[in-house]
């Protein structure tokens, strides 16, 4: 029995549902998931393992006209994206028109690889939308196969899934065939702190911090993580306390809770909150957070 394995990179606009359909297809919660726009600062991999397949799903940042240097680096990731791909999902959501950078989108109907898109959020539409829809993005994207689906109701999901095992090249596994991501214990603990900073927080607050676990010691029964919780400017370093550390107490509260269903350990969870000034737009720090490699 030949095996097959490949690279599947999911791109699109900012809050299309891009880590919703990875959590779907990998049936894990990799990539953290709010309502707020660039979520996603990385490109994260979750591997999906079959007998005869391998599956290394890429979840990326939603495509942004850069305002700093974060999102540069964020938008590299994207590019990383096009170049390594056996297998391309352009995802969009009911009502969009565009991808909101040209040149990524002349990538996409330019490709040499096979392009799968999916129609989104179908569940808020009706079949006149849809019918629509589909025969919008069939003239503008001529290459790509469409699939309307529902991420969050699992939606023809299964559908997607299989025709991409079909359009998987053969090849040996790229990661042990136990793997479920190529990222370590601490990125998940950092996204998982910063998702609870990003449901919890308004306005510039959650664009402003970066989080960073400094230590990571698990035994048989418990994990004992300290993490810092980094802001850019003083006044955001009490907001993020918040009175009487209340604010920031309910931040570990929530994060302690989905580390201990992610690990399926006890954990022990020690936040604290310090001013790294502009980290945003520094490349050293950007390389020291792992956005940065040039």
């Amino acid at each position: 029995m030949e095996h097959k394995a490949g690279f599947v990179n999911i791109i699109g606009n900012p809050n299309v549902g891009k880590s919703t359909l990875m959590n779907a297809l990998v049936g894990e919660r990799l990539s953290i998931i709010t309502s707020k726009a660039q979520t996603t600062r990385h490109r994260i991999l979750g591997i999906v393992n079959g007998d005869d397949f391998q599956m290394v799903l890429s979840d990326t940042p939603g495509i942004i006209k850069p305002a700093y240097e974060l999102q540069s680096s964020m938008m590299d990731f994207v590019k990383n994206a096009f170049e390594d791909a056996d297998v391309l999902i352009y995802m969009v959501e009911i009502g969009e028109k565009e991808l909101k950078d040209e040149a990524f989108f002349n990538k996409i109907i330019h490709s040499k690889i096979p392009v799968l898109l999916l129609l989104n959020k179908i569940d808020k539409s009706n079949q006149d939308q849809l019918d629509e829809q589909i025969e919008l993005w069939s003239s503008k994207v001529p290459n790509a196969e469409i699939f309307p689906i529902s991420a969050l109701e699992n939606f023809n999901v299964k559908t997607v899934f299989d025709r991409i095992i079909e359009l998987l090249p053969v090849s040996p596994p790229y990661y042990p065939k136990d793997a479920l991501t190529d990222k370590p214990e601490r990125f998940f603990v950092n996204e998982t702190i910063r998702e609870k900073i990003l449901l919890n927080y308004d306005k510039e607050i959650p664009y402003a911090v970066e989080i960073e676990t400094e230590e990571f010691l698990e035994d048989d029964t418990i994990i004992r993580i300290r993490a810092v919780i980094m802001v850019e400017r003083d006044s955001q370093k009490g907001i993020i306390i918040g009175h009487k550390g209340s604010a920031l107490k309910r931040v570990g509260m929530q994060s302690r809770e989905d580390l201990e269903k992610f690990f399926g350990k006890q954990i022990h969870l020690e936040t604290y909150v310090k001013v790294n000034k502009d980290w945003r737009n520094s490349a050293f720090q950007l390389r020291r957070f792992g956005y940065n490699n040039k």
